[in-house]
């Protein structure tokens, strides 16, 4: 024994080092052909060192030994002796197992040495046909040891990506041993194996960077996809309550969610149209599972899993490549996403979200078992609490996309949005102000800026499915103050959204300019759309900004102290001035123009004093939010091309130029004269002096100083982001063609100088 331990380890050290193999390579047959003649009597390392610290407790040389167990010494001996040869063997088939899985490591890795590497695949070859390694390690999988039945896995999972990548018939006793169990039951030790071998043959499948991924995939899942089905079938079919074992089910149920993760990624990134990719999209029983009384991290996991479906991001931590921002248009995958939005929201009008419990967040990572002397922490479970948000506003996005009845629309907006508005309420504290419902979106996601802007994003293409048949260059009808009024209402309205937005990043252009050049995000795509909308919409946007001003005026609170800066404290709540009690929601709202009298005319005005007190563009030093990205990585952008090419002047360089046109340091006299090539108008707004007069000359009321106020801080941080912009595309900077962008500031600001008329 201690001779195949030597010569195992010697191997072992051989391989791991990429060496060739000098020997013949059918001299490592016996070495590394595991001996199951004594599987069933093995026992784990820990009971046999038990067993055997036990027995060598009653032998000489140990304190107190009596008459009676000097008599039984022979016997005690010889059992040692027997613990001892089965500890020995069981160590000697991990190191078989640890030794097979780095061999097959190496026939897989492209970094090995060619000789090399067909030494080990004539190795793993010789050892699939003589000893039938896959049906031993398929047995062994079975064993009672987890860290032998684990190692057994590993191995059997690179031996099957063996057989893929080498384009070899899958291994027939797999196939029949998963099919087997999988169909027969859901709750079964068996089954869980079959599960976590299948999932990591494909996310190996994934991590392979050669174009031979969707092959190997297609050849794993043709026997199983039928198999598959019965499977996911049966485990979201049943009662929980009338679940034997249930910890067993919890185990089927944390591999299966992870195994549809990977078949709904290779649905959307490898093009496959497999039965199985598609059971979860089309079959929505799974849902049910949010209701059953299994440990939170469980429906965390599947309500984060649903949300990334919907965002079609299912994966991409898994994809070797990066992820192409635009994927040619898929009309099957399209119509699964509409079905699953669809059962989505039928749920939710059945109560999900008031079945569902979102608990306190957990006091320990990856889990939520209170750990001995320590304490729940108040306050909801975010994570799930964001991701039941957006896959409600996405599914409805969704849903309106292919919808063609504006009362339809309305309907379901009601009825949606009344739910989820109705699931947030007593989650945050404190509660949402009832003259904005609007405000739930930047409360709910102020510590997650990627769901917050996808949500954001979800939010302004629902209002603009309502609003595709207003005639923007007309004035406001009834009409289309109703569909205003509703919009509002129902926490959807995108004026609201945006300076909710700009007020969390305390109106720093900065911020704006990180989101810009970030690919982490969709902000891009969403900041195009909404100002596009902004053109179209200014009359709105006014406002809006009265009635955030009206709000203001009766807090008596500055809007720059209002919310303190995610970027700075991203674990602080956010807050927002609520109005006193005093203030009713209809009070509140009668600066809105369906709540005034007012011309139409005047509701695309908005007073601005020729003098007022100077308001600073963004808040003091100790509230500016830090850079939320690296500007190193703002190279890989994938958004609009461009045929000039990115500075070539090292990266240090290129960071140290960014933050100094950001920051607005002394610039040279040449620099000035460049710069000068886009001529820049006056200030958009007066805000130099004391007293705050109207147009006319008249003292303007309070509310109207708060209105400029607001409408200033926007405005001057939009047009910080515009120079901003043009100072990097002036020395190269910018990641990407920002003409496109540019145009459109440039329209707002058009729209400002008019307002300033």
């Amino acid at each position: 024994m201690e001779g195949v331990q030597e010569i195992l380890d010697q191997l072992y050290r051989k391989v791991l080092l990429g060496a060739t193999l000098e020997d013949d390579v059918y001299g490592y047959i016996f070495y590394l052909n595991p001996d199951l003649s004594e599987q069933a009597v093995c026992t784990t390392s820990s009971v046999a060192q038990s067993n055997v610290n036990g027995m060598l407790n009653g032998m000489p040389g140990q304190h107190g030994p009596s008459s009676h167990e000097v008599t039984v010494l022979p016997e005690a001996q010889e059992c040692s002796k027997r613990q001892l040869q089965m500890n020995r063997a069981w160590e000697v088939k991990l190191l078989q197992l640890t030794v097979i899985d780095v061999i097959l490591s190496r026939v897989l890795s492209a970094k090995t040495e060619t000789h090399a590497k067909e030494g080990y695949r004539e190795l793993t070859e010789v050892l699939l046909q003589s000893t039938e390694l896959d049906s031993k390690l398929i047995y062994m999988l079975q064993n009672s040891d987890k860290l032998l039945s684990h190692m057994a896995a590993k191995c059997l999972a690179s031996l099957l990506y063996f057989q893929l990548k080498e384009k070899k018939t899958l291994s027939n006793s797999w196939i029949t041993f998963c099919q087997r169990h999988l169909s027969e039951s859901c709750e079964s030790g068996e089954a869980v194996h079959c599960l976590w071998v299948l999932t990591a043959v494909i996310k190996e499948i994934f991590k392979d960077t050669h174009s031979q991924r969707s092959e190997s995939l297609k050849q794993l899942l043709t026997p199983f996809d039928i198999t598959f089905e019965v499977f996911y079938n049966s485990l979201f079919s049943q009662h929980f309550g009338n679940v034997q074992s249930p910890s067993h089910i919890i185990n089927s149920l944390v591999c299966f969610l992870e195994l549809l993760e990977l078949l709904v990624a290779s649905r959307i990134h490898l093009k496959l149209h497999f039965r199985s990719q598609r059971m979860l999209l089309l079959k929505p029983r799974a849902l049910d599972i949010l209701a059953w009384p299994i440990p939170a991290f469980i429906k965390r996991k599947f309500v984060i899993l649903i949300k990334k479906c919907l965002l079609c991001k299912v994966g991409e931590d898994l994809c070797s490549e990066s992820v192409p921002t635009l994927m040619s248009p898929d009309h099957l995958l399209d119509g699964d996403m509409l079905a699953l939005a669809d059962a989505l929201l039928h749920a939710v009008h059945l109560g999900l979200w008031k079945a569902l419990t979102v608990p306190g967040k957990p006091s320990c990572f990856g889990g939520d078992e209170v750990q001995p002397g320590g304490r729940l922490r108040a306050g909801p479970d975010h994570v799930t609490l964001r991701a039941a948000s957006l896959i409600t506003v996405k599914s409805l996005e969704i849903k309106f996309r292919n919808c063609s009845s504006a009362t339809e629309m309305k309907v379901d907006l009601q009825k949606f949005m009344s739910e989820l508005l109705a699931f947030l309420k007593p989650h945050l504290q404190p509660s949402l102000q009832l003259h904005n419902p609007c405000e739930w979106l930047s409360r709910v996601f102020i510590e997650q800026d990627d769901d917050m802007l996808e949500a954001a994003k979800a939010s302004l293409s629902i209002y603009l499915q309502l609003t595709r048949e207003w005639d923007a260059s007309a004035s406001l009808t009834q009409e289309k103050e109703a569909w205003i009024r509703y919009t509002h209402e129902h926490g959807c309205n995108p004026h609201c959204v945006f300076l909710f937005f700009l007020k969390n990043i305390a109106f720093d252009s900065t911020v704006l300019l990180d989101f810009l050049i970030s690919s982490e995000t969709c902000f891009l795509e969403y900041f195009v759309k909404y100002l596009k909308l902004l053109q179209k919409d200014w009359g709105h946007f006014l406002s809006i900004c009265k009635f955030f001003a009206a709000v203001e005026s009766q807090c008596k609170v500055n809007v720059h102290d209002s919310v303190p800066s995610p970027a700075r404290d991203r674990n602080t709540s956010h807050t927002v001035p609520h109005a006193p009690s005093s203030v009713g929601h209809k009070n509140a709202c009668s600066w809105l123009p369906w709540a005034s009298d007012a011309s139409s005319e005047s509701q695309t005005q908005v007073v601005v004093p020729m003098e007022t007190h100077p308001v600073p563009a963004k808040g003091p030093p100790s509230r500016t939010p830090q850079s939320l990205v690296d500007y190193d990585s703002s190279e890989t952008s994938d958004e609009e091309t461009t045929n000039e090419s990115l500075a070539n002047s090292k990266q240090t360089s290129l960071c140290q130029e960014i933050t100094e046109e950001i920051q607005g340091l002394p610039r040279t006299q040449k620099d000035q004269k460049e710069r000068s090539l886009e001529p820049r108008s006056r200030p958009l707004l007066s805000a130099e002096s004391s007293s705050p007069f109207s147009a006319e000359g008249r003292v303007a009321p309070d509310r109207t100083l708060w209105e400029v106020r607001l409408f200033l801080c926007a405005v001057k941080c939009l047009e910080e982001l515009q120079g901003a912009i043009y100072r990097l595309q002036e020395k190269n900077l910018f990641p990407y063609n920002p003409a496109a962008l540019l145009k459109l500031l440039k329209a707002v600001e058009a729209k400002c100088k008019e307002a300033n008329m």
